[in-house]
């Protein structure tokens, strides 16, 4: 990724870039960008793309983050060309390059900061597994998404099963993998997945629309809400309840709180940004 001052490495100045960051208030934008591909997946783009969320997470000014992609389509997933080679590598490289995904799909799974996706076009293999490891999805309602891998001989990664199952039964998980076919942003806002459907066009408005109203809100609060969703389905309810109970008393003892439940009974808008630019100008650690 580019330094504060936006210069790149030498060694890669004259790169495409495969990934675009900017500023829209308190949101950060990344933009996967390589539309000739329809922004397929690479090495660089994992690395920048981790970067960039971890650049994000720790930026108390960041209060949101919109995953997008450029030139009509979200993401193709694996660049075929690149994998027409793997077969070539050692088990142990091929290994590797599976283990980059995932370190992108832990990356927006551990950003403290709430990850909008706005999906407009295809979102494909590996692209359909960014666009559910965000929290929340924005897709236009003729965007395709599709588990694309049986088609090509490969089998699913990127946790695309397990991030699938969290959505539909048994029997549609297997059909949607056994088969690649194609699935509507429309049918995929039916089973849950998608939570704004827009006209096309419109994804990305109305994620940087949702996303500014969460960056509005009190960022350690929302970091520890988005955990405890991550994990519910994973716990029973006595490990959920202990998490809770461990989480409730800090946020009690936060000043997000006591601004939250002043505003409340003073009748007025909470202003939890007031309360970061505090912190910011104090040098106070921010917990």
């Amino acid at each position: 990724m580019a330094g504060q001052d936006g210069q790149l490495p030498q060694d890669r100045a004259a790169e495409p870039r495969p990934l675009l960051v900017r500023r829209e208030g308190p949101v950060w934008v990344l933009t996967l960008h390589d539309p000739k591909t329809r922004n397929a997946l690479s090495p660089r783009l994992y690395e920048e793309l981790v970067a960039a969320l971890q650049q994000a997470g720790a930026d108390p000014e960041v209060g949101a983050i919109v995953l997008t992609g450029a030139g009509g389509h979200f993401c193709a997933g694996g660049n075929l060309r690149q994998l027409a080679t793997r077969h070539a590598l050692p088990e142990a490289a091929r290994r590797q390059r599976v283990e980059a995904l995932h370190g992108v799909v832990r990356a927006l799974r551990d950003c403290p900061k709430p990850v909008v996706v706005a999906v407009e076009g295809a979102a494909a293999g590996a692209g359909l597994s960014l666009a559910l490891a965000g929290d929340l999805l924005v897709a236009a309602r003729d965007a395709v998404f599709s588990v694309a891998y049986v088609k090509v001989g490969l089998t699913p990664d990127g946790g695309a099963t397990a991030l699938l199952a969290g959505f539909v039964s048994r029997q549609v998980l297997t059909e949607l993998c056994l088969t690649g076919e194609r699935i509507s942003g429309e049918r995929l806002h039916t089973l849950g997945a998608v939570n704004r459907l827009t006209e096309p066009g419109e994804a990305l408005k109305a994620a940087l629309a949702l996303a500014g109203q969460l960056a509005a809100g009190p960022q350690r609060a929302m970091a520890r809400i988005k955990h405890l969703c991550r994990v519910a389905h994973e716990h029973s309810l006595e490990q959920q309840m202990a998490l809770e109970a461990l989480y409730m008393p800090w946020s009690q003892a936060d000043e997000e709180a006591r601004e939250g439940i002043g505003a409340f009974l003073e009748k007025r808008a909470p202003d939890f940004t007031a309360l970061r630019r505090s912190a910011a100008s104090s040098g106070r650690p921010r917990g």
